[in-house]
């Protein structure tokens, strides 16, 4: 037998295909099990209060968004000067920048952003960071700020 060669086979008889089933009314609209019930109810996890999306970190978040650069109308988080912000045990820790490093708020604002990082309800004492590292560049600003300064 070659290989281009069909190979025909003869048979006596087939199997017949099961036939379709068809549903009732009764079937189709009898309740189902739902297997995403259970996942479904249960509940997310409540963030910490000190995580993101926690309540003493966004009142942390409020707070900043209450400073404003003097120079610039916009507050410092929307800004993009804010890098970072942890909170443990009540200790707040903020990583920030300014827009130069001769800016002329650079000796009053970190001492500006402790007073009122600190002055919120749960947190006992705040510390920040002036980094210089990366630089702050008007990419870093939200988009609010970018309307804001008629950017958009």
């Amino acid at each position: 037998m070659s290989e281009d060669s069909i190979r025909i086979e003869e048979v006596d008889s087939v199997e017949k295909p099961p036939k379709a089933r068809i549903e009732t009314a009764s079937e189709t609209f009898e309740r189902k099990k739902d297997y995403l019930e259970g996942f479904l109810a249960q509940k997310p996890a409540a963030p910490a209060a000190g995580e993101p999306d926690g309540d003493l970190y966004e009142a942390v978040i409020a707070a900043l968004k209450e400073i404003f650069d003097p120079e610039i109308p916009v507050n410092i988080y929307d800004l993009g000067l804010i890098y970072n912000v942890e909170i443990n045990d009540g200790h707040a820790l903020i990583s920030m920048t300014l827009t130069t490093p001769h800016c002329p708020v650079a000796e009053s604002m970190p001492g500006e952003v402790e007073l009122r990082v600190g002055a919120v309800p749960g947190i006992g004492d705040a510390e920040v960071n002036l980094v210089w590292e990366p630089a702050w560049t008007p990419a870093n600003m939200t988009d609010e700020a970018r309307l804001e300064l008629g950017m958009l």
